[in-house]
C-alpha cells in the first residue's frame, strides 16, 4: 500500500548533501520509494519531489506536472520517475519563474532556469530515456535535479526582493493584483 512519506524541511542537513547513485533500480526499496513519492506528490499538491526531500539519499525524483492549487496553470503529464538523471545540454535562454518547494513551506522565489534542456535518465524498469524538456516541465526537472546536488531554489534566487510568502504569491501573482 502506498503511503505519504514525511517531507524534511529547510535546515535538515540531508537537503545540502549530494545524493547517491542508484545502482540497483529493481531493488524493492527503490520501487516502493517511487510509489510512495508519487503518492506523496498527489497528497501535497506538488508537481515534483526528490528522494532527498524524504531523507533518502538516492538520485531519484518524480516529475508529475498537473494543474493544482499551488500551480493552477501547470501542464498535464503522467508522473514520471527519473533515476540517475543528467542534463546533457541546455539552451542559452534563461527565464525567471516563480517556484516553491515542499521542503521550504510558505515561501516562493523568482528563479532563473534554462528554458530548454536535453536530459537522460533511467526509468523505473532500468531503461535509458532521452528527452527534450521545455518551459515549466524543464523548470520542474531542474528544481528536482538541484535537490540531488544538495541545492534548493533559495540558492538560485538572485535577490531577496524576488522572494515572497505563499499568501502574497496567491494574492499578487495568481490573482494578478
Amino acid at each position: 500500500m502506498n503511503e505519504s512519506v514525511p517531507i524534511i524541511q529547510l535546515g535538515n542537513p540531508m537537503l545540502v548533501q549530494k545524493a547517491a547513485w542508484v545502482d540497483n533500480i529493481q531493488d524493492e526499496h527503490i520501487q516502493e520509494l517511487i510509489d510512495d513519492l508519487i503518492f506523496t506528490i498527489s497528497q501535497a499538491n506538488s508537481v515534483g519531489i526528490a528522494a532527498p526531500q524524504v531523507a533518502e539519499s538516492h538520485r531519484l525524483f518524480i516529475v508529475a506536472s498537473r494543474p493544482n492549487p499551488r500551480y493552477p496553470d501547470a501542464p498535464e503529464m503522467k508522473p514520471t520517475p527519473m533515476i540517475n538523471p543528467k542534463i546533457i545540454a541546455y539552451s542559452t535562454e534563461v527565464i525567471k519563474g516563480w517556484e516553491g518547494c515542499l521542503s521550504v513551506p510558505g515561501i516562493r522565489g523568482l528563479v532563473p532556469r534554462y528554458q530548454k534542456i536535453e536530459i537522460e535518465y533511467n526509468d523505473r524498469n532500468g531503461n535509458t530515456q532521452k528527452q527534450e524538456l521545455t518551459d515549466f516541465i524543464a523548470r520542474i526537472f531542474q528544481h528536482e535535479y538541484d535537490h540531488l546536488e544538495g541545492k534548493i531554489f533559495l540558492d538560485r534566487v538572485e535577490s531577496t526582493e524576488e522572494l515572497m510568502t505563499d499568501a502574497e504569491y496567491q494574492q499578487r501573482v495568481l490573482n494578478n493584483t
